[in-house]
């Protein structure tokens, strides 16, 4: 009867411990993985490091020198050399370590053996990049980041750059535009593409940035954002009148740099320049985000007149992608679908979109017009995105690279607010002033009545 007392006793608090460590790993993962993921990771790594390469193949002969020192100093077998490993940095969602290469390997190596790796130490994804020639790291991912967003505290933004979700290496994916200047954002409804477009707006509002959206849906999507709008087009016919003044308006800057670089003979080249960026910052002017929602509605046509339209603003369109960029304008071109049969220009206009975003789509073809171009695997993980998870996505550019993002939950009214808030950014840009849209003044609240106090009387 003791030894049953003493049992229950002893094992309430374990199974107590082991239900909070099972609740903290479902609902809290960073907060498990910092308790008790990470620390049997880190051993797991440390005392099977060797093994675990050898059995990677990811091990070299030794050479002569050390064969010599170890036959005469020891008598220990002659094992093959592992890459040597740095020091282990925890982080919030994992570990971070860098390695090596021992002669004759290379990063694919390492790449190649990603998966086995991530079963070895008992981690949820392992991810590989070249720090420098003969030198990587590994980037260790405890669990699913992409399952509960949570941004860093700390994030790299600047001018034009807005870290907009988080890349499943636990990296903030950041949308920089002058990297990577004109992009295609896909998905369909509840997809997730209307909350990417809300950080954007959100980010860029913070910035010395004019804003300019077309909004074929009667301005559903961009209209909560029109305080800090420079020029909004709700419908064909105002985009059709729309595109002409911004196209005048990058020939304008691109006269401005002509004349800057039609100084005298003798000038430093530091002051002689191709785009906006280089002139000096009192003559530079703003940098202008052209958002496209729905870009399919441009396409459109019913009848004859129609078509004469279509074709004049998808040139123009093509004529901002194609020279936007020296002329510091920028466009995020979205839709639900985005095909060669939407009419001509699309795959034109298409191929000047350097970055793609792939949320959720109905249909393979759409996928493979944002990312066929990238990468067959892309494509792929593109296509595998379930409903249940609004956000999920697949970015990538066309240099090949490309990599799984989730956006965090955003509100509309908290977008809206970060825009009303930050109303007095609106560049002065004359061209775009006839199309700024109307804010509607709030409502002011009628002060409540003053109660006056009675005096009390027997």
């Amino acid at each position: 009867m003791t030894d049953l007392t003493t049992l229950l006793e002893v094992g309430g608090p374990l199974a107590a411990l082991g239900g909070g460590a099972a609740y903290a790993r479902t609902n809290h993962p960073a907060l498990y993985w910092s308790a008790v993921g990470g620390p049997i990771s880190t051993v797991r790594l440390l005392s099977s490091y060797a093994s675990v390469m050898e059995a990677c193949g990811l091990t070299v002969a030794p050479s002569r020198l050390r064969v010599l020192a170890v036959k005469a100093t020891t008598r220990r077998e002659i094992r093959p050399v592992p890459p040597r490993r740095g020091i282990i940095r925890p982080t919030s969602t994992g570990l971070r370590l860098r390695l090596r290469l021992a002669p004759g390997q290379e990063p694919a190596d390492v790449a190649a053996s990603a998966e086995r790796l991530r079963h070895a130490w008992g981690v949820h994804a392992v991810y590989v990049t070249t720090v420098k020639p003969g030198v990587v790291e590994l980037r260790l991912v405890g669990f699913d980041v992409l399952r509960k967003v949570r941004m860093p505290r700390k994030l790299d933004a600047g001018l034009l750059r807005v870290p907009v979700a988080l890349r499943e290496d636990a990296v903030p994916f950041v949308r920089d535009y002058r990297a990577v200047p004109h992009q295609l954002t896909l998905g369909a409804t509840l997809s997730g593409k209307s909350m990417y477009l809300r950080h954007l707006v959100a980010g860029l509002a913070r910035q010395n940035v004019a804003l300019v959206g077309f909004d074929c849906k009667r301005g559903v999507e961009l209209a909560p954002f029109a305080p800090r709008l420079s020029a909004l087009a709700t419908e064909p016919d105002e985009v059709a009148e729309l595109l002409p003044v911004l196209v005048k308006e990058m020939e304008d800057r691109y006269d401005l740099i002509r004349a800057r670089q039609g100084i005298a003979p003798g000038t430093p080249d530091e002051e002689i320049t191709s785009d906006i960026w280089g002139l000096p910052e009192h003559q530079r002017p703003f940098p202008v985000v052209l958002f496209v929602d729905e870009v399919a509605e441009l396409f459109l046509v019913a009848t004859k007149k129609d078509e004469e339209r279509r074709d004049e603003m998808v040139t123009q369109l093509i004529r901002l992608a194609q020279l936007g960029r020296a002329a510091g304008i920028y466009l995020e071109v979205c839709g639900q679908r985005f095909g060669a049969e939407l009419g001509k220009g699309a795959t034109m206009l298409r191929a000047q979109l350097t970055g793609r975003v792939c949320h959720r789509v109905n249909d393979e073809a759409s996928a493979k017009m944002a990312l066929g171009d990238i990468a067959p695997e892309a494509v792929i993980a593109a296509c595998a995105i379930a409903p249940e998870l609004p956000g999920l996505a697949v970015a990538g550019d066309t240099s090949g690279g490309w990599s799984r993002i989730r956006t965090p939950y955003l509100s509309l009214g908290d977008a809206a607010d970060i825009c009303r808030e930050t109303a007095h950014l609106v560049p002065d840009l004359p061209a775009l002033k006839p199309f700024r849209p109307d804010v509607p003044v709030p409502p002011v609240k009628a002060p409540a009545p003053v109660v006056q106090p009675h005096p009390v009387t027997d």
